[in-house]
């Protein structure tokens, strides 16, 4: 338990009056610090001041939540349906405290009783709800559907256990249980009324109706409960407050008494355990048989769960009924992980509500819309046939169903065309056949979206031409957006405050009036105020290094950063082969002309990703050699930040001064970090892969260093046949940095070597993201940064116009298109 935290209670006579909105709040505050935690001003701690404040906090949610449902409800309105399996949401009280308009009473109220506000929100967990920028993508839409007044319902689960806490032992990743629910999650309503049986395993037998009719029935199932959390939405500068409903699962029966009166006391809670694992955590890992049995358990008990919620509040309104529930109802899958919501509303239809199959399927291809979040064929998610049998076995005939339509589709598109087939059906033959996600959301769906230019473009031309020919229309382009709120004014708040002395405030809902700031780039004062925020920013994160990793680093060495998940197609090993040619380049010449570097990693890899945790080491080996090596002359740091997540980027992101987007052209869809770091005044290094097409085209060629192959070019390269060898033998400085990775210098007397693995990725393994390929141009586009970075007043006219320019990249302009495009929907103003 934390300590109490000093109460510095002012005297009567000394204590300035507050504010009405500020003495609403405390008394708030301290009746639950009284009431719910049972503390006075003596003896609680700083965990429960920020309990307590985030409840008095959370009222004020729930008095306009209560408005917008009653809104909502008497409009009878077509409402959006968000179904995420992650929501990367990060820390809660700044952000709420910022869109309901009351930060500055609450930190007012807070001092009066003699408490830090930053102190007290120091004590929040990030929400263990996410993983990367999927999750994180979700969160921010969630922000601009309440923003822009749009009736919405966001869904996911509600896991106790988030990914993982990443420690490093020794440069490796260890991964420890992240239990943020440990001190409880003050935001979250629990909703038991709302509680929805799941059914799993089991049978299907052929039964007959009074009339001859064939029919299946699912028997002989195994019964779990999907138990609601809601956590409300607050909009910035309105009165829309949507929900967030998280499904934990509990078993039927909790306890079987007898059993454990006979004394089997671990099989009297078997069913238990087995009902809560299904929300226990985020991504297990599936590697193992049981754990690709648990995903596929989890996504079918999220997607059930949450239909049956809309179906039931669908129907709560006495004029509603299957015919009009497409009109009223639009459901998005992000990404493949709710598919089987496809199959399930059709299970529903045929099963439950005797629907003919024609009806059935017109109702579910008319509420489906799917967003397709990778380019890449091995992270399409496919289900074995044997695995999906046994775990959902209507289901299973039920695709069978809807491929047998789908195939009578095809052959009156393209007659005797087999292997069109082939590539649309929904079953992947082989070894064991397996069901193909990627292809029943695309089928089930009215409407199919990239998430950027280019990356729309390949979905048609490349991972899905055969459905674009089929539904002509179907596929368009929503490119990603983040939230201006919290990636700018809640992380950023000194450059926030700049922007508002020159601009006004009205930027956080209209990221567009950040165009207004490019009258200033030239100004060497507005420059020097610019830059001013970026070092500070980077003392800051100065000191998150010194305590996270023991390095000392400069404020005023260039902050090169590299924060997104851990893959081999994001080539942080590019990265750090680069690293490698400087430190080469500085021990065999120390008085080389170099600016200083601090580069910057932050990343976790999968538990079951190898390779990904070969790279963490080596960037770690790398790091503590160069870190130490007088030689080097503090022209060279290299730190990795352990236990990457939402609270930390925000420290990260405000003091980048060089933002890492080096992705192979066509692998990355589009990216959100990007978007993060060009709006906080970071420089992008990257290839023209994702958005960063499109950062480039707004921010402007002369503002953005570009490199390496293109889409066309890759595709060139592979056709001609790409072989890695020939890099490495025609590149002395690559030949040499690779050999020296590979060698037992960073990593003596360890086994496995795995820097070396890294090295064998690259040469025996085929480099499959072409990283020897763009090694020199990259390592060319490196040097251009640091001419760069020595023009002081060039680098700060390029960074406030990163700023100005990115307005387009703004999470409301994002929700805006989807709901003119896609859903169809309209704001709803809450009196």
């Amino acid at each position: 338990m934390s300590a109490p935290s000093p109460a510095k209670s002012k005297s009567k006579s000394a204590r300035k009056a507050l504010s009405p909105e500020a003495a609403n709040l405390q008394r708030s505050i301290l009746h639950y610090l009284k009431y719910k935690m049972g503390r006075d001003l003596e003896s609680a701690t700083r965990r429960d001041w920020w309990i307590a404040t985030a409840t008095a906090i959370r009222d004020r949610m729930i008095e306009r939540g209560l408005d917008t449902y009653k809104a909502h409800r008497v409009g009878n309105v077509r409402r959006l349906y968000y179904l995420s399996l992650e929501y990367l949401i990060g820390r809660l009280m700044l952000n709420n405290l910022i869109n309901l308009g009351l930060h500055e009473p609450l930190v007012e109220a807070l001092a009066d009783v003699g408490q830090d506000f930053e102190v007290v929100r120091a004590q929040e967990e990030d929400m263990g709800l996410g993983n990367g920028g999927l999750g994180r993508l979700a969160a921010c839409y969630l922000d601009s559907l309440s923003t822009m007044d749009l009736p919405a319902v966001g869904y996911g689960i509600h896991y106790e256990f988030g990914l993982f806490r990443q420690e490093f032992v020794n440069g490796h990743q260890v991964e420890h249980p992240d239990n943020w629910l440990i001190y409880g999650a003050p935001w979250e309503l629990v909703r038991p009324e709302f509680t929805q049986p799941v059914r799993l395993f089991g049978r299907c037998e052929q039964i007959f109706d009074d009339r001859g009719n064939f029919q299946w029935r699912w028997v002989d199932t195994k019964t779990i409960l999907g138990f609601p959390f809601d956590i409300p939405v607050v909009g910035y500068g309105t009165k829309t407050v949507n929900i967030l409903r998280l499904w934990a699962s509990k078993a039927t029966e909790d306890f079987d008494l007898k059993t454990f009166n006979d004394g089997g006391y671990i099989e009297a809670v078997r069913e238990k355990a087995y009902g809560e694992t299904i929300s226990k955590v985020l991504y297990p890992n599936d590697k193992t048989e049981n754990g690709k049995e648990l995903r596929l358990v989890q996504q079918y008990f999220f997607v059930t769960c949450s239909l049956r919620d809309i179906i039931r509040r669908h129907f709560s309104n006495p004029a509603n009924g299957w015919d009009n529930f497409a009109d009223k109802v639009a459901i998005q899958l992000n990404d493949t992980h709710p598919a089987l919501a496809v199959v399930e509303l059709m299970r529903i239809l045929l099963d439950e509500e005797g629907m003919a199959f024609e009806r059935a399927w017109g109702i579910v291809t008319q509420v489906f819309a799917y967003t397709n979040h990778t380019l890449l064929p091995e992270a399409l998610e496919r289900w074995s046939v044997p695995l999906f049998q046994r775990v959902l076995p209507r289901h299973l005939l039920i695709v069978y169903q809807i491929n047998d339509h789908l195939m009578a589709l095809c052959e009156a598109k393209w007659p005797g065309d087999n292997e069109k087939k082939r590539v649309i059906s929904l079953i992947e033959e082989g070894g064991p056949r397996a069901v193909r996600m990627a292809n029943l959301s695309v089928v089930g769906s009215f409407a199919v979206n990239g998430v950027a230019e280019l990356h729309t473009r390949l979905l048609r031309a490349q991972l899905f031409p055969e459905f674009d020919a089929l539904y002509p229309g179907k596929f368009i382009n929503v490119t990603n957006g983040i939230t201006p709120r919290r990636w700018l004014r809640a992380c950023n708040p000194r450059l926030s405050a700049l922007i508002n002395s020159k601009i006004g405030d009205a930027w956080p809902r209209d990221l567009d009036q950040l165009k207004k700031l490019e009258k200033w780039a030239d100004d060497p004062k507005f420059q020097d105020e610019f830059m001013a925020i970026k070092r500070l920013n980077k003392l800051d994160l100065a000191a998150i290094i010194k305590r996270d990793c023991g390095v000392d680093v400069s404020p005023d060495a260039l902050f090169d950063v590299q924060i997104k998940r851990l893959h081999e197609y994001k080539r942080q090993h590019l990265n750090l082969l680069h690293i490698l040619a400087l430190y080469r380049r500085l021990v065999q010449n120390p008085d080389l002309d170099l600016v200083p570097r601090v580069f910057v990693f932050a990343a976790k890899a999968a538990p079951g990703y190898d390779l990904a945790k070969a790279i963490i080491k080596s960037i770690n080996a790398v790091a503590a050699r160069v870190n130490h090596d007088p030689r080097v002359n503090g022209k060279l740091k290299v730190v990795f930040l352990p236990n990457y997540r939402v609270s930390l980027a925000s420290r990260i992101i405000p003091a980048a001064d060089l933002s890492e987007q080096i992705s192979t052209a066509g692998k990355e869809a589009s990216g959100t970090g990007n978007m993060k770091l060009a709006l906080n005044g970071a420089l992008t290094i990257g290839t023209l892969d994702g958005a960063n097409v499109e950062i480039k085209e707004e921010v402007g060629d002369d503002n953005i260093f570009i490199f390496g192959l293109t889409v066309e070019e890759v595709q060139a390269l592979r056709a001609r046949g790409y072989n890695p060898w020939d890099y490495y033998h025609a590149d002395e400085e690559l030949r040499a940095v690779l050999d020296w990775l590979g060698s037992d210098y960073f990593v003596p007397g360890e086994s496995p070597n795995l820097p070396a693995m890294v090295r064998a990725s690259l040469l025996e393994g085929g480099d499959p993201y072409l990283a020897l390929a763009d090694f020199r141009a990259y390592c060319d586009a490196q040097a251009r940064v640091d001419a760069a970075y020595r023009d002081r007043r060039r680098w700060a006219r390029m960074a406030i116009l990163n700023t100005a320019r990115v307005g387009k990249f703004s999470s409301d302009r994002s929700i805006g298109e989807y709901a003119d495009k896609i859903w169809k929907l309209k704001p709803v103003t809450v009196a």
